[in-house]
């Protein structure tokens, strides 16, 4: 009898430990990154309010032009241009200023995995 008791429990545990008791997280994959080639315009005075429009490669649907490391209101044109309204307070001062792209993230599932935002390299901007 008490073989019978150790041989049930047995294939209890193993059971329970087949039917995924122990899951894995896939870590997030790398995302799309985006690079900018040009910007237009590559310069104004201060105090103005603009549209920026940034020609690159790999911009998403959901991208965000970061002026002076601030996400701005963005609009993708399609995957090489996006454009943004850059406020009037954003530039408020002459000098320089970077201007990124920032791809996000996609979220992963159960288990993980989606992928990483990316940011584009830094272009500088110049403010009159």
């Amino acid at each position: 009898m008490k073989t019978v008791q150790i041989v049930a429990l047995a294939g209890l545990l193993a059971i329970g430990l087949g039917c995924g008791y122990s899951k894995s997280v896939m870590p997030a994959q790398a995302g799309t990154m985006p690079a900018i080639a040009q910007l237009s315009p590559s310069s104004i005075n201060a105090g103005t309010a603009f549209t920026l429009t940034v020609n690159g490669s790999n911009f998403l649907s959901n991208a965000a032009v970061n002026f002076n490391g601030a996400a701005q209101a963005t609009t993708h044109v399609s995957a090489n241009q996006i454009t943004a309204q850059i406020p009037a307070s954003a530039d408020m001062s002459s000098g320089t200023v970077p201007v990124t792209v920032t791809n996000p993230g996609t979220a992963g599932g159960l288990y993980g995995g989606g992928t990483q935002p990316e940011t584009s390299a830094p272009m500088n901007f110049s403010i009159h």
